[in-house]
């Protein structure tokens, strides 16, 4: 196997993702393959919080695939992290074994704040290199993370419980799209937001950054539809109102929104509605790189002994042309 050759499997609430790259003489990442498989993890919890027979069989055929993948990889090459799901199931450890035993390495669970440093490295990776302060919000299916920084450098990171996954079993019974159930998610929210909202009160941000899927998704919604050329509030109330048109989830076919995504993409609009109306924001640009993207740039530090960030930043402006 190449020595140049990185991967990293992200095991969250809604999707399983793998990604392999390559290392290159410029120190810069460059992806070679990419998985994404739709297993939403969070939805086989059960009221006490124990992952469900069916939902970790359909885990395990999807790391099976995974594991022919990495075949050939050495340990020092790859980096597993679970995230929401595994954080809260009463039968993670059970499930943890198995899985490791399939997919050929061990599963690493990290923390909410571990989450958020990681995704925060991700999605500064995929922008163009600047020190202004900058906000970053990733959905994921079990948990929401907010973190504040400049640079490469997170400096206030928070994770709060709540993800599509959850919201749209919670707040969309049955499947129905409602302005009371979407209501009653965006107040649930802005509740959680309120909580941690003091972390925040006294770190102004230039910049509002989106990441990962959900709102990767929807932000390719606001696009397609005309509503405008970044995410506001105005164009997710638009959103809001396209699917409620729908009225029930099974009834979803709206046009440049994958399948997969019609279960969860309920309960993800309404908490990034409750983002934009309690911090109070007026715009949020995207970025590629997350989770996934971070676990590697954080692996590649720990197996260089080169300063990543020195590295990477001189790389980014040759490659932005910052003189």
């Amino acid at each position: 196997m190449n020595d140049n050759l990185l991967a990293t499997v992200d095991l969250g609430s809604n999707s399983f993702r793998l990604l392999v790259a390559k290392i290159k003489d410029d120190g810069i990442l460059y992806p070679i393959d990419q998985i994404r498989e739709p297993v939403r993890l969070g939805a086989g919890l059960d009221v006490n919080n124990i992952l469900s027979e069916e939902s970790q069989e359909l885990a395990f055929k999807v790391l099976s695939r995974f594991a022919e993948r990495l075949k050939g990889f050495d340990r020092h090459q790859v980096r597993v992290v679970g995230t929401s799901t595994l954080r809260i199931a009463k039968n993670a450890e059970d499930f943890i074994l198995e899985a490791n035993k399939i997919l050929g390495f061990n599963i690493e669970v990290i923390s909410g704040n571990e989450e958020a440093r990681l995704i925060y490295i991700g999605a500064m990776h995929s922008l163009a290199f600047s020190e202004v302060k900058q906000l970053v919000v990733d959905i994921g299916g079990g948990s929401t993370e907010f973190i504040i920084g400049r640079g490469y450098k997170p400096q206030i990171m928070e994770s709060v419980t709540m993800g599509c996954v959850s919201f749209s079993n919670r707040y969309f019974k049955n499947g129905e799209l409602t302005d009371s159930n979407f209501n009653n998610a965006i107040f649930a929210a802005r509740s959680k937001i309120q909580a941690m909202e003091h972390l925040f009160a006294k770190h102004d941000w230039v910049a509002a950054i989106g990441s990962s899927g959900t709102i990767r998704a929807l932000y390719d919604l606001i696009i397609l539809n005309g509503f405008s050329e970044q995410i506001t509030l105005n164009s997710l109330y638009k959103i809001k109102k396209i699917l409620l048109k729908f009225k029930k989830i099974k009834n979803l076919a709206v046009p440049g929104l994958k399948e997969d995504r019609n279960p969860v993409i309920a309960g993800g609009l309404a908490i990034l509605i409750a983002i934009f109306e309690e911090l109070q924001l007026d715009k949020m640009t995207i970025a590629d790189g997350s989770l996934r993207e971070g676990v590697m740039y954080d692996l590649l530090g720990r197996k260089s002994d080169d300063d990543l960030r020195i590295h990477t930043v001189n790389a980014l402006k040759n490659r932005y042309e910052f003189y």
